[in-house]
């Protein structure tokens, strides 16, 4: 948002999917990042967090305001984040895969560093005044500290949705409901579709887990770093509880997934739902891989086991070395558990892919790939609409965006045909005027981000 001569921008991340998009990152800032005064962050899910320190590394010093648990997040996140990229100019340096001569990471540790003194914890549903402007965080129930931001500049008000979780988030406390406001921005992921409610929740996971333990495989989960991997132990509790499953030893492997559930299990922070404890997380034959030594010995393990690891989509983490070696058995089973985008290799083996490409090799794909619909903490399209209905006013346009194009736009036309509410779906990089009566044109704009077209699930 541009207000005079202020620039505060909300949720500052990083392009992922399909090359065209990803390529993205590396374009110039539509802003001298020196000139951006203040950050407003929703959650600390790389589309919405990891541009931080490449906009340090350009030159911006001001505070970034979010909840205490999305700070904690965040920093897990943006240093895996700093600690890949640097990886992966020095894996393409060695392997001699990159086009570029030399290769540059996008930052580093470095920039990392020096991004994470900038951070300042804002209490939920408080009014946070920044220089004539007031903020408000409000729980979206997506992940830990999640939240919908509603900003107020005099008698002129917007409110970001951030990602919106479900109304049953399975871990997390329910979402609340924001003040409404003049103009909405809202999420479209799931905006074209339902949730499955089955009798038997997960069975596609569990039917998936008894068939290739009886084969003698081995389950490999690619699972995002934050909630995911929470979510994803809880149900494996759960069917191991109730006798869906059996006990076979289940492994975590990943520092930045590890560290992550830490920072759920901190009861300090009062985020989880009342019903939950931390066994419901870790009453399982339960093994973490901390360093690389640990994920190695994993490597020469051959007894069945399920081995949950990061990124969600596969697009990097140790997962990678998993799926390197496991996808050429048979016996073997990939369990998908979030959206795919486009552009991955996820979405690849989603879309039955007889070969993937990973670490510049070509791995033939023999396992079974199983995809359960279940784990989404994106609200779906009723979701969405429940949380839109439930505002307090009638906003003067609904902006649709982070979702695909064709999906946006489904949910646009459900909005203006269920609530006769004007709603639209930005071109990449529009800006608009929110100015009321009293307002110069120029004195308060908002730049509206174009839906993602490589789709917008939690990413790491």
């Amino acid at each position: 948002m541009t207000i005079g001569d202020r620039r505060i921008l909300v949720d500052a991340g990083m392009f992922q999917g399909e090359k065209m998009w990803r390529l993205k990152n590396r374009e110039d800032f539509p802003v001298d990042p020196s000139t951006i005064s203040d950050v407003l962050l929703t959650h600390a899910h790389t589309d919405h967090a990891a541009y931080l320190p490449a906009l340090v590394k350009h030159g911006f010093r001001g505070a970034i305001y979010a909840t205490e648990a999305t700070i904690r997040l965040a920093e897990i996140v943006l240093r895996d984040s700093g600690r890949l990229q640097e990886q992966a100019v020095g894996d393409a340096v060695r392997g001699g895969y990159s086009k570029h001569e030399q290769p540059e990471a996008l930052y580093t540790t470095d920039d990392v560093e020096a991004t994470l003194p900038l951070f300042r914890s804002v209490e939920w549903n408080s009014d946070v005044e920044i220089d004539g402007v007031t903020a408000r965080w409000v729980r979206s129930a997506h992940i830990l500290g999640s939240a919908s931001i509603h900003v107020t500049v005099g008698e002129r008000s917007v409110l970001f949705s951030g990602d919106l979780g479900r109304h049953d988030h399975p871990i997390l406390k329910d979402r609340e409901t924001p003040p409404g406001a003049d103009i909405v921005l809202c999420e479209s992921t799931y905006g074209d579709r339902e949730h499955p409610e089955p009798e038997l929740p997960h069975e596609p996971f569990a039917d998936a887990i008894r068939r290739t333990v009886a084969a003698g495989g081995q389950v490999v989960v690619p699972a995002f770093a934050i909630d995911r991997t929470e979510t994803v132990l809880h149900a494996l509790v759960q069917m191991r509880r109730a006798g869906r499953i059996p006990d076979v030893p289940v492994v975590v492997d990943g520092p930045m997934s590890l560290r992550a559930l830490d920072v759920y299990k901190d009861e300090s922070l009062g985020e989880l739902d009342h019903d939950i404890t931390i066994a419901d997380f870790t009453d399982l034959n339960l093994s973490e891989a901390r360093d690389g030594r640990d994920s190695k010995k994993l490597n020469r393990r051959t007894d069945p086991m399920i081995i949950i690891s990061s990124s969600g989509m596969a697009e990097g983490g140790r997962v990678l070395y998993h799926l390197m070696r496991l996808l050429p058995d048979p016996k073997n089973t990939v369990v998908l558990t979030g959206y795919q985008a486009e552009g991955t290799r996820g979405r690849a083996l989603e879309d039955g892919a007889r070969n993937v490409k990973i670490n510049g090799r070509h791995i033939r794909v023999k396992a079974n790939i199983v995809r359960d619909h279940e784990f989404s903490v994106h609200g779906d399209a009723s979701d969405l609409m429940d949380w839109l209905k439930a505002l307090d006013k009638e906003p003067e346009t609904v902006y649709v965006t982070h979702g695909e194009h064709h999906v946006a736009e489904t949910f646009a036309d459900r909005i203006e045909n269920e609530l006769d509410w004007a709603a639209v779906v930005p071109k990449y990089g529009e800006v608009v005027s929110i100015m009321g009566d009293g307002w110069d044109p120029e004195d308060l704009d908002v730049e509206v981000p174009e839906p993602q077209a490589a789709g917008t699930e939690p990413r790491e």
